[in-house]
């Protein structure tokens, strides 16, 4: 057994409880940290998506990064053993270094020295707004603790170039949009022994995760509904000025989805600004990349975040998107959908996160087998 001893960490004043930082204060097996970064282009040509998590109570480290272009969905997936330096973020061929802190960090991912067409990137993520909070998150099932969560998400854009399947995009400032989110606390990690919480499964889930980009102004929305349309989670924001500008009322979304499906084509998002005046935020899907498939959210089938992969653990594979039947589970699982914005004659570029599972009341959808007509 390895020596406990003090971490790098600890040198400095930033302790919140009696503990090292080497260890979470809370001893729930679901502690996590990471983060998501997407990196899209405006035509919808390309959508990478890109993050990396912490487990600090299983003891794991591992990241990821797909690339959907065309029908064509590059991944790459690698976990290992969590060391003792929390400020080195690399796993595998994956690594993100916080250049200054809130403002700008590097992404990268090593080719594959076996695959001279698989993805790998070098990209420089600047933000252009400051970092906002999002509402605090939590989630009960019966008496059990199954989410809670801190958050903050920014928008900015990136340089640099990328690289999968023989082509190579390269990512200017205007051309290309960039939007990242941090996140940490306790959620749902595989592997967990069923107990009394299974006897609470919600009918319904409905989700919209919505940072957009506009060239003087970032607008923030993410909401959470319950099968009968209860909101647990609700706020829109306005970040304009440098500072937390305003409170944009109560979002209501309608979503026009793909005949036979739950995916999303388009949007309008209603808004209201602190005078009263509505405002609606125009929604025209670009891409689309189902974090169930390649970037190991649930329900994926393949590999899930904080899942024990041993050592030195890295997986790269190319995933056909050209027929949805093909992959059932992503219908269960949340999209992110780059996205063209309008508001108030501005045109901006963001992400539409979504995802409808089983009853939702005001989507007309009755159980799990329900789709769009």
């Amino acid at each position: 057994m390895s020596e406990d001893r003090p971490v790098a960490l600890d040198e400095y004043p930033v302790h919140q409880a009696p503990l090292s930082m080497k260890h979470h204060v809370s001893g729930d097996r679901n502690a996590y940290d990471r983060c998501i970064f997407h990196v899209f282009d405006h035509a919808g040509r390309a959508l990478l998506i890109a993050g990396l998590g912490v487990y600090p109570n299983t003891g794991v480290i591992d990241a990821y990064a797909t690339l959907r272009t065309g029908d064509r969905l590059h991944a790459v997936r690698a976990s290992d053993a969590l060391g003792d330096d929390r400020m080195n973020l690399a796993v595998g061929p994956v690594r993100i270094t916080v250049d200054i802190p809130l403002q700008r960090l590097s992404l990268h991912c090593d080719p594959d020295p076996d695959d001279p067409d698989g993805l790998s990137f070098d990209l420089d993520w600047t933000g252009d707004f400051p970092a906002v909070w999002e509402p605090h998150h939590v989630q009960r099932r019966g008496g059990r603790l199954m989410l809670e969560g801190r958050r903050f998400v920014q928008a900015g854009h990136c340089a640099g170039v990328i690289r999968a399947g023989g082509e190579e995009f390269t990512v200017t400032p205007g051309e290309w949009t960039g939007t990242r989110d941090r996140s940490w606390g306790v959620r749902p990690l595989p592997g967990e022994e069923p107990g009394r919480a299974d006897e609470f499964r919600p009918e319904g889930f409905h989700w919209l995760w919505i940072p957009v980009r506009f060239d003087d102004r970032f607008v923030m929305v993410v909401v959470q509904e319950d099968a009968d349309g209860y909101r647990t989670l609700n706020d829109a924001l306005l970040v304009r000025n440098g500072h937390r500008d305003a409170q944009l009322g109560w979002p209501r979304t309608d979503i026009a989805y793909r005949p036979g499906s739950r995916h999303p084509e388009r949007a309008v998002v209603h808004l209201t600004d602190p005078a009263g005046k509505p405002l609606e935020l125009g929604v025209e899907i670009l891409a689309s990349s189902p974090l169930a498939v390649g970037a190991g959210y649930p329900p994926a089938a393949d590999w899930q975040h904080g899942s024990w992969q041993g050592r030195d653990w890295t997986d790269r594979r190319v995933y056909d998107l050209s027929d949805p039947a093909a992959h059932p589970l992503a219908a269960y699982g949340v999209t992110d959908h780059s996205a063209r914005f309008t508001l108030d004659g501005r045109t901006g570029y963001g992400i539409f996160e979504h995802g409808s599972f089983g009853r939702h009341d005001p989507s007309g959808f009755a159980d799990h087998t329900a789709v769009a007509e």
